[in-house]
């Protein structure tokens, strides 16, 4: 059989891939399952490629609709498949899941997208530029580095109390049980200010990475249009307004402000069995403020701080009105985040209104 008569292994012509015209793409680090058919839904290729001879397969098929899980890597291949003249359409993994038609594996994940990219009803992704995503980088960069000062924080506190020393819960009382350990309190044992000496030290290499991000992420905030426009919503800064421009591409994409809200996770989730009950009541449980940590991480939070900073302002409250304050908190975020969605999607500033 001649080197022409095959494409990459696959036990197909070249000239049987001009017939493909939707592509099924399982993503992976090294084996590709890719799952084609024709027109009239035939499979025509449903094969693995190693990573190496994706693109060169790709390149041999006409211009095709190719369907795409999101996923880490899934940006940079639909930007690859772009390139070629393909459609690349990418896809929630939970929407592709009910079209897996058998046990799980790469060849019905394949199948499985083939099939979904061509529902009418099927929501998308949108394939995100090399630079959005470096700028989103920075807002995830920023996340895990407080996460990690947190931690050291916390350690810090937990290491001292075993000895007697405590400190209140609040940031900058931790930090001044670090100058205490560089300044070799007697009060703490010499011991002990040498074992966490080391804590000491990357607390203050993280105050420093954040505060250099915090001045970054500012920086391009202010050259940017939208992040500018969102900054004019009061209590909408830097950060948040930077974090919304670099996850919400298109504003179009959501129906309406309560669908935005929602996305962010600043409606109540529902857990309802109304239908099979025929109550006809729809329950619903607690705000969910992380519905969508996988994308946008600790946003639906930066709405929250503002509200909360006024609780702290305005000293402790009882257990009633403490909670009181909370669902008002979450209330007024979901406020915000119609008017950060008013905003992207008529392209202006806000404007308060006269009373």
């Amino acid at each position: 059989m001649s080197a022409e008569g095959f494409a990459f292994g696959l036990g197909k012509s070249i000239t049987d891939f001009s017939e493909v015209t939707t592509v099924g793409l399982d993503l992976a680090k090294h084996i590709f399952q890719v799952h084609g058919v024709d027109a009239s839904g035939r499979v025509v290729v449903a094969e693995s490629i190693r990573r190496s001879k994706l693109l060169e397969f790709f390149a041999s098929l006409p211009p095709c609709l190719v369907g795409l899980e999101a996923c880490g890597s899934a940006h940079h291949w639909a930007r690859e498949l772009i390139k070629l003249g393909h459609d690349a359409r990418m896809m929630p993994p939970a929407y592709v899941k009910p079209y897996v038609r058998r046990q799980k594996n790469d060849a019905a994940d394949a199948a499985a997208i083939c099939e979904a990219v061509t529902r009418p009803s099927m929501r998308f992704v949108g394939v995100r530029s090399l630079e959005n995503q470096a700028a989103f980088m920075s807002h995830k960069t920023r996340e895990m580095l407080i996460s990690q000062r947190t931690q050291l924080i916390n350690g810090l506190r937990g290491h001292l109390a075993e000895v007697g020393v405590i400190a209140a819960q609040r940031p900058r009382y931790a930090r001044e049980l670090a100058d205490r350990i560089e300044a070799g309190d007697e009060a703490i044992p010499l011991a002990v200010c040498e074992a966490l000496a080391p804590l000491v030290v990357q607390l203050r290499n993280l105050d420093e990475a954040i505060m250099r991000l915090d001045r970054a992420i500012a920086k391009m905030a202010q050259k940017d249009e939208t992040t500018r426009r969102l900054m004019s919503i009061p209590g909408v800064g830097p950060i948040t307004a930077s974090a919304i421009a670099a996850s919400v591409q298109d504003a179009s994409s959501f129906s309406g402000p309560r669908e935005f809200a929602a996305f962010l996770g600043l409606t109540p989730k529902q857990n309802s069995s109304a239908a099979s009950s025929g109550s006809g009541v729809f329950r619903r449980w607690a705000i969910d403020i992380c519905a969508n940590c996988s994308s946008w991480g600790r946003m639906p939070c930066c709405f929250i701080v503002n509200p909360i900073q006024m609780r702290c302002a305005h000293g402790r409250r009882s257990s009633s009105r403490r909670n009181l304050f909370n669902l008002v908190a979450v209330a007024l975020a979901n406020k915000m985040a119609r008017i950060a969605f008013a905003i992207l999607r008529g392209k202006t500033s806000y404007r308060e209104i006269p009373a």
